[in-house]
């Protein structure tokens, strides 16, 4: 499975056309502990860079945006019940949702691993 990165600090994980996505351990140690998240609506479209949810916490709250166009599948509902989950896990059960890719050429634009830790550096 390929994993991209954002300049916002989302991942998106490609598993056939259809993607997770979540923050990154990056974001998730900046915002420190998370107490709240906006998932998005499940059938919803969205454009990439919409906002597509939330994420508070006891630091700041941010924006989560989609990083390719589609349509949400899927939300992790445990994420919502647990929002910790992005602390502890954040590329694995900390996921956000779940994306149908309208355009898998988007992934191109997107940061992979070694570009994404290089950018954290810089920044």
């Amino acid at each position: 499975m390929t994993v991209k990165y954002t300049q916002e600090h989302e991942w998106i994980k490609l598993d056939g056309d259809v993607a997770t996505v979540g923050i990154t351990a990056h974001a998730q140690d900046a915002l420190g502990d998370v107490v709240f998240v906006d998932l998005p609506e499940v059938g919803k479209r969205y454009a990439k860079g919409d906002a597509a949810g939330v994420v508070e916490s006891v630091k700041a709250a941010a924006d989560v945006y989609m990083p390719i166009a589609g349509e949400v599948t899927e939300v992790n509902e445990a994420l919502r019940a647990d929002p910790a989950l992005a602390n502890t896990d954040p590329l694995g059960q900390g996921w956000f949702f779940k994306v149908r890719l309208a355009d898998k050429s988007e992934l191109d634009g997107l940061m992979d691993a070694a570009a994404y830790e290089a950018f954290t550096k810089s920044a």
